[in-house]
C-alpha cells in the first residue's frame, strides 16, 4: 500500500514516515536511505526531532562522527532526553568517554522511565571506566 500511496502523489510527511518505518523491517537495515527519507521529511516538515533522527541515521551509515556533527547543530532539544543519549552514544563510540559520561548524565537527569535510567545507567558505569 506504501509503494502504491508514493506512486500515486508526491510523498507528505505521513508517506515518509511509513516508508522510514517499513524499511526498519527489511532483514538489513538501509541506513543510507533512511538518512535521505528524514533529510526529505527535514524539508518538508522541519523539526529538531526530525533533524536528530536524521543525525542517527548519518551515524549509522556514514560513521558516528558525521551524526555526531549533526547533533551538536541542533537546536531546541536541551531538554530532550534522545538528544544527549544519542550524542552520548555517539561520543562513545568516538572514544571519547569524559564527554560520554556528561552526555550519559544530561540524558538520565532528563530520564523518568526506570528501564530507560537502566540502560543509561549501564552506559555511564561502562564509559566511566573507560575513562
Amino acid at each position: 500500500m506504501l509503494d502504491r500511496a508514493l506512486r500515486l502523489r508526491g510523498a507528505g510527511p505521513y508517506q515518509l514516515q511509513a516508508a522510514i518505518a517499513s524499511l526498519h523491517f527489511e532483514d538489513e537495515t538501509d541506513w543510507a536511505q533512511i538518512a535521505g527519507l528524514y533529510a526529505r521529511l527535514g524539508e518538508i516538515a522541519p523539526s529538531p526531532v526530525v533533524e536528530l533522527n536524521r543525525a542517527v541515521a548519518v551515524a549509522m551509515a556514514e560513521g558516528p562522527e558525521q551524526g555526531l556533527e549533526l547533533i551538536e547543530r541542533i537546536d531546541g532539544l536541551d531538554g530532550y532526553r534522545h538528544l544527549h543519549s544519542a550524542r552520548a552514544d555517539l561520543l562513545r563510540r568516538l572514544g571519547r568517554a569524559d564527554d560520554a559520561a556528561g552526555a550519559y548524565r544530561r540524558a538520565l537527569d532528563l530520564a523518568d522511565e526506570p528501564t530507560e535510567r537502566a540502560f543509561l545507567e549501564r552506559r555511564l558505569a561502562e564509559v566511566t571506566l573507560e575513562a
